[in-house]
């Protein structure tokens, strides 16, 4: 695996949010990913603390938002101390650590199990969420792990 310095990894996430951002001229679509962008944000962080909740995914759904509204935030998010590694790992390397990939798919089967046990009736239904959940599990469990 290639060593990646701070300011090699500053230019490539330059040149990502260069070539993939597609601002929005509507303000309120705008306005809109970046309330997204922050809650997403939020759990993230609260993810940190709380094990069923997933850090990685969270972070990188601030960081897909931000792109598209505003650069300043994807900057700062990107360029985090602590929150920029998992996105920058995920960037660069195409990898999610251990613990990341583990309270996801834990998380995603107890909220698909319960629906399909509690809340759903139909059978049809209750086949489509469970082969949902199958195939996300297939592809967070795809990646690489970087711990």
């Amino acid at each position: 695996m290639e060593l990646i310095t701070k300011s090699d990894l500053k230019k490539k996430d330059k040149q990502v949010v260069d070539k993939q951002v597609k601002h929005s001229s509507n303000k309120a679509i705008t306005f809109l990913f970046v309330i997204l962008g922050l809650i997403s944000l939020g759990l993230g962080i609260l993810g940190i603390f709380l094990p069923l909740l997933p850090t990685t995914p969270f972070l990188l759904l601030s960081a897909a938002l931000f792109t598209r509204s505003s650069k300043r935030l994807y900057n700062w998010l990107i360029n985090h101390k602590y929150l920029g590694t998992h996105i920058q790992n995920y960037i660069h390397h195409k990898t999610i650590s251990r613990k990341s990939k583990i309270a996801s798919v834990l998380l995603l089967w107890l909220t698909i199990l319960s629906s399909v046990f509690f809340v759903v009736n139909h059978i049809w239904l209750k086949l489509l969420l469970l082969f949902i959940a199958l195939a996300v599990s297939w592809h967070i469990l795809s990646f690489k792990s970087n711990k």
